[in-house]
């Protein structure tokens, strides 16, 4: 019985990761998956090693962290290690969205594949925000207290909820305590929701970049796409160690280098980098409850995209206008991360409010528009 299900676990591993027949002409854009794969089994690894060290307690949690980096064995090359990956994490997985949304690879039959996709991106900001508090530097102590004072925009038990996360009527050691642990237990939710992500895609397989379908144009995971993989994820650990050895702090923050002080604020309250272009619409909106809504709102809308683009046409390869649209939607994203960057002051206000406007009319109106005008040159060509 043993030796049966061992071998259906090997034809199932098989099936999923050796044998799956994928379109020959996939390039290296599509090795983002086996990247963020990576990112999250070294991230769940070395947090295991880190929280055997971590004392998750106001006055002991930001001394513990310093306690790892100069008294255990190596344990500075692990904390630096776990900081680095949770910023490539997200470079990664913002690349991915954007080589999905350039191929159309959110279309049908692939939208539960999207939708999964989406979820995880959520569940990745949730955690890496549970992360930059644990330190308990300047940044982490104002950062929680700033983000998690957001849900008090909730109409009638908002304050109530705030004060059940804090723990009392602060961030205090109850709050740090159950960051912790849901910043432990987290990643393993994900990592189910990448493993739903990744049977979802072996359903049909990877979209093929001429937005075709190409069931006879097929070949195997390994050792084709495998090799792609590994050139790739070699190359990672090549820059991922320039940065760990050499600019190990290059993507933090100074003040969270800082022992957290109640009664200093610092001059400028931000997040990490990759949390910036949804802070930046956030503040746009004068209005706090709107504020939240919006910010939620703006990855939440990812899930719509399935249905507001109504082309024919799948992937941006052969749509002239839809190209423009996706690189002038590239470059607000950027706009949008510099001032989440910035005091909330004039003339940054201003761009973000406008960048704000073009992120949601990108999806609510652009998107449809170019499809429908796409579509009725189409009938009007073939008739």
């Amino acid at each position: 019985m043993r030796i049966l299900k061992s071998h259906s676990l090997l034809r199932l591993f098989n099936s999923y990761v050796v044998d799956s027949p994928q379109p020959a002409n996939i390039s290296y854009m599509w090795n983002f998956g086996s990247l963020l794969a990576t990112c999250l089994v070294i991230q769940i690894l070395t947090g295991a090693f880190l929280a055997m060290h971590y004392q998750a307690h106001v006055d002991f949690a930001f001394n513990s962290v310093e306690h790892i980096m100069r008294d255990v064995n190596n344990g500075w090359l692990i904390r630096y290690t776990h900081a680095n990956v949770a910023s490539f994490f997200f470079i990664f997985v913002y690349m991915h969205i954007a080589r999905n949304m350039y191929y159309g690879s959110y279309k049908s039959p692939r939208v539960l594949v999207w939708s999964i996709g989406v979820i995880i991106l959520v569940l990745m900001m949730a955690i890496a925000f549970l992360g930059y508090v644990l330190p308990y530097g300047q940044m982490s102590l104002w950062g929680a207290t700033v983000i998690t004072n957001l849900l008090s925009a909730i109409p009638v038990f908002g304050q109530d909820l705030v004060e059940l996360i804090w723990g009392g009527f602060s961030v205090s050691n109850a709050t740090l305590n159950r960051f912790f642990s849901l910043h432990y237990i987290l990643p393993f939710l994900l990592a189910a929701l990448a493993l739903g992500h990744m049977i979802a895609l072996h359903t049909h397989g990877s979209n093929n970049p001429n937005g075709i379908s190409s069931n006879g144009d097929r070949i195997a995971i390994s050792p084709y796409f495998m090799f792609k993989d590994l050139v790739t994820i070699f190359f990672f650990f090549l820059v991922l160690s320039i940065f760990v050895f050499y600019y190990p702090n290059a993507l933090g923050h100074s003040d969270n280098y800082i022992p957290a002080n109640p009664m200093s604020t610092p001059a400028s309250i931000v997040p990490e980098w990759y949390l910036l272009p949804y802070y930046a619409i956030l503040r746009s909106i004068p209005n706090k409850l709107l504020g939240v809504i919006a910010m939620f709102g703006s990855l939440l809308i990812l899930l719509i995209l399935p249905i507001v683009d109504v082309s024919r046409i799948r992937g941006n390869q052969f749509r002239p206008a839809m190209k423009l649209a996706f690189w002038f939607f590239v470059v607000n994203f950027f706009i949008l991360m510099w001032i989440g960057s910035q005091h909330p002051d004039s003339p940054y206000l201003e761009i973000g409010q406008i960048s704000t406007a073009f992120y949601f009319i990108w999806f609510l109106a652009i998107v449809p528009a170019i499809g429908l005008a796409e579509n009725t040159l189409i009938d009007i060509a073939t008739e």
